[in-house]
């Protein structure tokens, strides 16, 4: 293994990790125990999106559904929910319980990214990787430990790729056709559960087949695709029995074209690079960048053209070599194609520009292509300090320490502040919600009307005992993603209401209720107003 030596001890060969690696150890160590800490406490904060995976997981466990997309979507697979099943079928609804598998895949995360990042670079330069990727703020953090499909299951599944590749043109890998069919299930698993990582996979296929071209001619070829396809079977599956309309390319071609006017390019690349690529990265606040803090976005382009020249280099200095030694660089400009291939899927869209803090979450799969993008600024700075560089060698090394440094120090004092600071807001609302949950459970009442954002937090909270429906703004039927739950409040005689306090749901219902809404007003508990009019109020209807 290149992460250890080996020592023998009492005629056993036993692994001893080397000074990097030890240390690389410690950096995960810390990083998993930071947000199982953060898990424990329920930071960041829940929410309906993640209860939703939640009330999925609760039914799968139960044997009552088997969901191959996130209810109310055809796009979106629930591998995530699957995992936490059993995990909720033996401890009930828990949002530390939904969040433990998570968790280990962040820590899986760590330990491929060390692995890789040693295969094609140097063994500190992989602690330092994971390091960096043992902090984080908010933004980062939720990306990784919250149960909102896709991310957190699609980056351990490329890493793996890299892996099986990096192994069959070394030549280390032994079952070399088991490998490649297991790199074509990781394939369809990624596409069945989050179509984000779809550059990622593209660049990574393009290197499997350089290192084995000749060897998927055959049995290996065939191999790979009855992976795939068994890896993306229930998404194949259930897009047979769709409806027209209601497959699932319509259905996220529908979704990627609803936000309206498209911004100039300008406005989505100051979205994308300025205030995306550092929050992915954890330089930023979850409230977004300050100008100091947009250097990370401005540079990120020109270290993706310097990684992919050194690459390039590297791979033609070792021509003439075996193909072991020059898959390095192969993988190493796969991975600055998958970078750039999804900043540049990002600033296409309209979200890029109308709404970049939000919906930065979608360039999580960036840290990625973190070795790679710091790989240029590592050796200048160790070349820097080693002192065989001449002038101007030593003044680029000594700027590629300055931005290794700030990128570090930015990355701390975002981390901290989070965990110092901003975890207080967070568990003030779930407070909040586990009140309000309480209340309801033991007093209802149980069919209630809400917001989108109150409703299936509710009924994970309550493990179904209160099934909510969801309405908008103007009390009108709101995105039901399970609709059993709508039906069953529809047919309650008295349902009741739960509201934020004086939201525009709350001043509207009073509105309707007149001269009855104080009598129907039963409690107020967690900032959240209850109502039980004595009579249904349904204006839809």
């Amino acid at each position: 293994m290149l992460v250890s030596d080996l020592e023998q001890h009492r005629g056993r060969w036993r692994p001893r990790l080397d000074r990097p690696a030890l240390v690389a150890l410690l950096f995960g160590l810390a990083g998993v125990v930071y947000r199982l800490v953060l898990t424990l406490f329920t930071v960041p904060v829940s929410n309906s999106d993640e209860a939703t995976f939640g009330l999925a997981a609760l039914h799968i466990g139960q044997g009552r559904e088997r969901p191959v997309f996130l209810y109310g979507q055809h796009y979106m697979g629930m591998l995530e929910s699957y995992l936490a099943a059993p995990l909720l079928a033996v401890a009930g609804p828990s949002w530390p319980v939904l969040r433990l598998p998570m968790l280990a895949l962040y820590a899986l995360f760590l330990y491929l990214i060390h692995r890789l990042t040693r295969r094609l670079c140097t063994p500190w330069f992989a602690t330092f990787v994971v390091g960096l990727l043992a902090l984080g703020g908010e933004r980062v953090v939720r990306d990784q430990i919250t149960v909102v499909g896709g991310r957190p299951e699609v980056k351990p599944a490329v890493l793996l790729m890299l892996l099986i590749t990096v192994g069959l043109a070394a030549g280390t890998v032994r079952r070399r056709r088991l490998a490649v069919a297991v790199f074509g299930l990781l394939v369809g698993l990624a596409v069945w559960s989050d179509w984000l990582i779809l550059p990622y996979l593209a660049v990574a296929g393009l290197a499997l087949v350089w290192a084995v071209r000749r060897e998927l001619l055959g049995w290996s070829g065939l191999l790979l695709v009855v992976g795939a396809v068994v890896g993306v079977a229930p998404m194949i599956l259930d897009n047979l029995r769709a409806g027209p309309g209601e497959d699932s390319l319509s259905v996220f071609r529908e979704v990627s074209t609803r936000a309206g006017p498209t911004p100039p390019w300008s406005d989505r690349i100051r979205g994308g690079l300025l205030e995306g690529v550092p929050l992915a990265h954890g330089l930023c606040p979850v409230g977004g960048c300050g100008r100091w803090q947009q250097w990370f976005g401005v540079l990120y382009p020109v270290l993706l053209v310097v990684g992919a020249v050194l690459a390039v280099l590297a791979y033609r200095r070792a021509a003439a070599a075996p193909r072991g030694e020059r898959v390095g660089p192969v993988v190493q400009l796969a991975l600055v194609a998958g970078a750039a291939l999804t900043v540049l899927s990002y600033v296409r869209s309209p979200l890029a520009a109308t709404s970049p803090l939000d919906n930065a979450r979608y360039l999580s799969v960036l840290q990625l292509s973190l070795p790679a993008v710091l790989w240029p600024l590592w050796v200048a700075a160790v070349a820097c300090w080693r002192g065989t560089v001449g002038a101007l060698g030593r003044l680029t090394g000594a700027l590629s320490t300055a931005v290794l440094a700030a990128l570090t120090a930015t990355t701390v004092v975002i981390t901290v502040l989070f965990a110092a600071t901003d975890t207080d807001a967070s568990r003030t609302e779930e407070r909040g919600a586990r009140e309000l949950a309480a209340a309801l459970r033991a007093d209802g009442p149980h069919e209630v009307y809400g917001d989108y954002w109150t409703c299936n937090r509710l009924i994970f909270n309550t493990d179904e005992t209160v099934v909510c429906g969801v309405l908008d703004g103007e009390l009108s039927p709101g995105q039901n993603r399970y609709r059993p739950y709508w039906r069953q409040v529809g047919r309650a005689e008295r349902p009741g209401y739960v509201v934020e306090v004086d939201s525009p749901m709350d001043l509207r219902l009073r509105r309707l209720l007149a001269d009855r809404a104080d009598t129907a007003l039963v409690r107020e508990v967690g900032g959240y107003r209850v109502y039980h009019p004595d009579t249904p109020v349904r204006p839809w209807r």
